[in-house]
Order: C-alpha cells, then structure tokens, then sequence
C-alpha cells in the first residue's frame, strides 16, 4: 500500500563507534513512543548494520556526520541512513535493503519494515505533545507541589543511554 509519510523522527550523530549505540537508543526510544515495541528487535537489528557499515573506515581526525530516520509511511516503518559514504551497504540476511545516490555524493540507504497486521501508518498512536507555549513554573513550586517528578521516558531506554555515554567516557 503507498500512503504518505505521517511521521518522521531522525538524529544526525558523528560517524564513530560510538553512534551505533546512539542509533539503537533513539530507535528503542522513538518505537516505544509509538508504541510500535513489538518492531523494535528488528528496527534495531537493521538500524545496527545501516550505521556499522556507514561507520566502517570513518576517520578519526576528520569526522563526518549521518542521520538515522525513521518514517511511518503507508503500512510500513522506513528505516533510513543519509550518509556520504559511496556505494551499497553490505547485505544483511533476513532484510531487504535499498539505497540512492543523492546529489553531492551522498546516499540514502533504507528498509522497510511491514507494520504489524491490520494497522496502518494513520492508525499508529503517536505521542501528543503538550502545548510549549504554557509558561513555566519556577523550580521552587515544582518542589512544593509534587512529590515525584513524572517521568515519561521508558527508564530501560534511560538506563542503556546512560550505560552508553559511561562506555564512551571510558574509551576516551
């Protein structure tokens, strides 16, 4: 079924060791929002290979960047990697991966993952945000007033992230 995109989420990250876990956080992340979580094992599974290979032979004195996308169209989730790397990425069993060269040298590498049966890309409930107009509270009142913060964000997806920069760190 062709259908248009109806939402889009992406992260630009340095193509370093480092990214491939980035990617994978943000996909958990963003499918849980989504509350797409039974695609996530092979959302990161190609999110994973789309960056190691971008990744592969990158320099370290003179860094580039990517951007991991992810794109609900149609039935489908799109996973997409924009880098200027030439070429195909390798193959990866078990997936379908596509990839264009853009102008300027850079390609856009995807898979598409089928949504699960019976939804659609306009049937996914997305996230509401709230109104970013409201004024904000000062510190002290929020103190006062509540006892817990409330926290929206998945605390696994909050633990491998810090897990994550604390690896990073290490590696220096």
């Amino acid at each position: 079924m062709i259908g248009q995109t109806t939402q889009v989420d992406d992260l630009r990250l340095v193509a370093a060791p480092s990214a491939v876990n980035c990617a994978e956080m943000f996909v958990r992340f963003t499918l849980a929002e989504w509350s797409l979580r039974p695609l996530v094992g092979e959302a990161t599974r190609i999110t994973r290979h789309l960056v190691s290979s971008s990744i592969a032979g990158a320099s370290k004195s003179s860094p580039r960047f990517l951007t991991i996308r992810l794109r609900l169209h149609g039935d489908a989730l799109v996973i997409e990697l924009d880098d200027d790397r030439p070429g195909e990425p390798p193959e990866l069993a078990g997936a379908q991966i596509n990839a264009v060269t853009l102008p300027g040298g850079s390609r856009n590498v995807w898979s598409e993952l089928p949504l699960p049966t019976g939804m659609s890309a306009t049937a996914v409930p997305l996230p509401q945000r709230g109104n970013r107009s409201v004024a904000r509270v000062p510190a002290r009142q929020v103190e006062q007033t509540s006892e817990q913060p409330r926290v929206d964000a998945d605390s696994q997806i909050l633990q491998r992230v810090l897990q994550g920069l604390n690896r990073a760190d290490r590696r220096g």
